[in-house]
């Protein structure tokens, strides 16, 4: 299986009105996205398969994600939902099916070789994680035959996880951020609005090209106009300084954190 080709990417959290999710997903791709995530707890997937379908990028230029429901992490449910989440996505294959929390039915020694079975069978190119602890993520390495596609967490210029980023270059998958404008609170920062009045940008751009420039794969939520000007990251290069100096900000809390995060008991 050749490695996991990654850009920017579509989120589709909180795309819940079917219409309009389809309406985003066609209009991503026709803007440029090639990466599409989803999950089966967004409750969206057969609107991001409409989407995928009404678009004329041809589905094999198309990174497809989805995640595994928390509660369907029993081997068999594993199995029997990932193959639902093909039906509702209208796709005969993933290109990347991630444990979206290791929490409720997880459970490593039975849970991850459902992901292995999968991806032997062809339901999904590649297996992924998300929400990992350091120490989950080594023990998910250790059981899996597959290897690790991809990370996926909460990360942004003021949560810049330092230590699943080095573990993602060491054991070479790619880590995905979510929220990567930090639930638009980044939008309002300060220091991010200052580096994007310097280089005559929006704070949104300033935050994904850091991201992308770190070798982060973000996913931003966007809609209208929106899409096209987080695309713009791609193509900007953030002088060093400016770089640096987001580096150095002071970290601030979790957006996304709930009670049973693995990384909370």
């Amino acid at each position: 299986m050749p490695p996991l080709d990654l850009s920017i990417g579509l989120g589709t959290s909180g795309l819940d009105d079917p219409e309009t999710c389809t309406d985003t997903v066609a209009a991503a791709l026709e803007a440029g996205y090639r990466h599409v995530d989803t999950a089966q707890m967004y409750d969206n997937e057969a609107a991001v398969g409409e989407g995928i379908a009404a678009s004329d990028v041809d589905r094999d230029d198309v990174v497809v994600a989805t995640k595994v429901h928390p509660e369907n992490l029993a081997p068999e449910d594993v199995r029997e939902t990932a193959h639902e989440s093909l039906d509702r996505l209208g796709l005969d294959r993933v290109d990347l099916l991630y444990v979206h929390w290791p929490i409720r039915a997880y459970d490593a020694e039975a849970t991850l070789p459902a992901f292995d079975d999968l991806r032997d069978a062809g339901v999904t190119d590649h297996v992924g994680v998300s929400n990992f602890t350091p120490d989950l993520l080594r023990e998910a390495r250790e059981i899996l035959d597959a290897p690790i596609a991809a990370h996926q967490v909460e990360c942004h210029p003021r949560f810049r996880q330092p230590e699943l980023r080095a573990l993602a270059d060491e054991f070479d998958h790619r880590l995905v951020g979510y929220s990567p404008l930090g639930r638009g609170e980044i939008l309002d920062d300060p220091a991010i609005l200052e580096i994007a009045e310097r280089n005559d940008l929006s704070p949104a751009v300033v935050a994904l090209a850091w991201a992308l420039d770190r070798g982060i794969v973000p996913i931003p939520k966007g809609r209208g106009d929106h899409l096209r000007e987080n695309l713009r990251a791609v193509d900007v290069d953030l002088p060093d300084a400016d770089l640096d100096e987001i580096d150095g900000l002071d970290p601030e809390e979790r957006q996304i954190d709930p009670d049973d995060a693995a990384w909370n008991r």
